[in-house]
């Protein structure tokens, strides 16, 4: 019978379906890229506010604390928004003409809270209590990233349950003193681990991994 293929579709045949399988590992990695990507994440990414409220000049230059702002969060789930009054507490004062901030003296005219764009949303599934891990010797910078550099804030991480479990399997690489908790500055001294050792215990932290500790 005659050869019906020219020899060289043997050749042709290898090279496409190793082809094929570099092609579907590249489409493969190009998705996993884009996922983590800041147009998915948000990581990075400013969000703009009705007021371009910078946390770089409140905390880093003037020096206000976190719980001035976010009075909750220390004994809530939730850091808490502060109300339109924590801001004129100073812009009575402060800058109190400054047209940037006739949105803020509108909000306390009117009554009318001003409408920001939540920077760190998590998924309606995904239970987060800010009380918990404040009292567990989490810092703020551990999640938040360095707000007292930020003229605009943006989410320093992406929020994946990945990234949680980084430190839900290993605490004792993350966890601080409770009185370094909200410092922006804090560094963690060379031997971390054998601090975070020590913490982890004294402070009663479970390595909790389970689905039901967040997804409840």
């Amino acid at each position: 019978m005659a050869q019906l293929f020219h020899p060289s579709t043997n050749t042709l045949s290898k090279v496409s379906i190793f082809g094929a399988v570099f092609f579907l590992a590249g489409i493969g990695w190009a998705v996993l890229a884009f996922v983590r990507s800041p147009y998915v994440t948000g990581a990075g990414v400013p969000l703009e506010q009705p007021v371009p409220f910078s946390h770089k000049h409140h905390v880093g230059d003037a020096g206000i604390d976190c719980r001035y702002c976010h009075t909750s969060v220390e004994e809530s789930p939730f850091a808490g928004i502060p109300p339109t009054k924590t801001c004129m507490n100073c812009h009575a004062q402060l800058w109190a003409d400054s047209p940037v901030l006739e949105p803020v003296r509108q909000s306390f005219r009117t009554g009318e809270s001003i409408v920001w764009a939540r920077v760190h949303r998590l998924a309606d599934f995904v239970y987060f209590n800010h009380a918990i891990h404040v009292k567990k010797g989490i810092g703020c910078v551990t999640c938040h990233g360095r707000v007292d550099r930020m003229p605009l804030t943006w989410r320093e991480n992406t929020l994946y349950m990945e990234w949680c479990l980084e430190c839900h399997r290993a605490p004792e690489r993350f966890v601080r003193p409770r009185e370094q908790v909200f410092s922006m500055d804090w560094q963690p001294p060379e031997d971390q681990l054998s601090l975070g050792q020590k913490l982890v215990k004294e402070y009663k932290i479970q390595k909790l991994t389970d689905c039901s500790i967040c997804h409840r």
